[in-house]
């Protein structure tokens, strides 16, 4: 894809109607639009006081922060505008962090909800704000990891003139040899195994309380169970976004027009979709925070009989 950041004699350049990249924009937009809204509900609420609200709002961040870096990587190369390398490691380097971020954050709520149900007695000694705030500073250092490792080989592999060469901003511009590659695979599967372990192992544990809990804790238990399921599904698409790489790479060798079709299912599937069940989770499931949305969403011309909402 060469760059063509100039225009030549003065005509202007004309791209292909592309229909994938108005459907993404529509999807972007609207995902962005509940983020925001999301993230005003979290900040002028105190929801900042408790845990499980914290790690959303987190997610709410990264996320938003990962579909407006990619939309714009997106668009930068349907019209073939490249950038510099070293700007291109900096996007890489948000990328990255926001690529491993939100699941990282969905193992953590996961895990909260595991000593909300399990543990509930020493739920408000370890799930305080105060720990949130530990646990938030945790999973920036993790999620930071895989991208210094990735950067690290590429520092010790690029030339000094390569930094300002113009190119389309992608990861394979970072990697020179398979090795590279692998080491990057091996260490999203590593993370990939860790937290699916996490996943199992809180479920099967909220499920004996499940069955062993009293009619009236069925109800909240139960709850919590499906939460669990629903951050599964959620950490299951971003994971299987570590694998999306080498699918394209084998499909490329195929064909040209199933590579782009299926790398735009995949970006559909694989990225957009994940950040749209967090909203879901908390933003609709929670009954506190979706009356308080509800209210800021329509301007306060919602009340809620007996709420506190300002």
């Amino acid at each position: 894809m060469a760059a063509n950041n100039s225009v030549v004699g003065g005509d202007s350049p004309k791209y292909k109607f592309n229909y994938r990249v108005v459907v993404v924009q529509v999807l972007v937009s609207v995902f962005l639009f509940i983020n925001f809204l999301l993230i005003r509900t979290f900040i002028v609420k105190d929801f900042y006081t408790t845990t499980r609200y914290i790690l959303f709002a987190v997610t709410l961040l990264s996320d938003s922060i990962f579909l407006i870096l990619t939309d714009i990587l997106l668009i930068l190369s349907y019209i073939k505008i490249t950038m510099q390398v070293w700007v291109c490691v900096i996007t890489y380097l948000f990328l990255s962090l926001c690529t491993f971020m939100t699941p990282v954050t969905l193992t953590a709520m996961t895990l909260e909800r595991y000593v909300a149900v399990c543990m509930p007695l020493r739920h408000g000694e370890l799930c305080s704000s105060r720990r949130a705030l530990h646990c938030v500073l945790i999973i920036h250092s993790l999620s930071f990891v895989p991208c210094v490792v990735v950067l690290s080989t590429f520092f010790a592999s690029a030339s000094n003139n390569f930094y300002f060469q113009g190119r389309i901003c992608t990861v394979e511009t970072m990697i020179f040899y398979k090795w590279q590659r692998h080491l990057r695979s091996s260490i999203g599967q590593l993370y990939f195994l860790i937290m699916c372990i996490a996943i199992v192992f809180c479920y099967v544990k909220i499920m004996k309380v499940a069955k062993a809990a009293s009619t009236e804790d069925k109800m909240s238990t139960w709850k919590g169970l499906r939460t669990v399921i629903l951050h599964a599904v959620q950490l299951s698409l971003c994971l299987i976004q570590l694998w999306c790489p080498f699918i394209e790479a084998a499909v490329l060798q195929i064909n040209l027009t199933l590579y782009i079709n299926v790398r735009f299912f995949n970006y559909i599937t694989f990225i957009l979709a994940p950040r749209c069940i967090s909203p879901l989770v908390y933003g609709l499931r929670d009954e506190m925070f979706f009356h308080a949305l509800k209210y800021y969403a329509l301007c306060g011309l919602y009340k809620k009989p007996s709420s506190n909402v300002p």
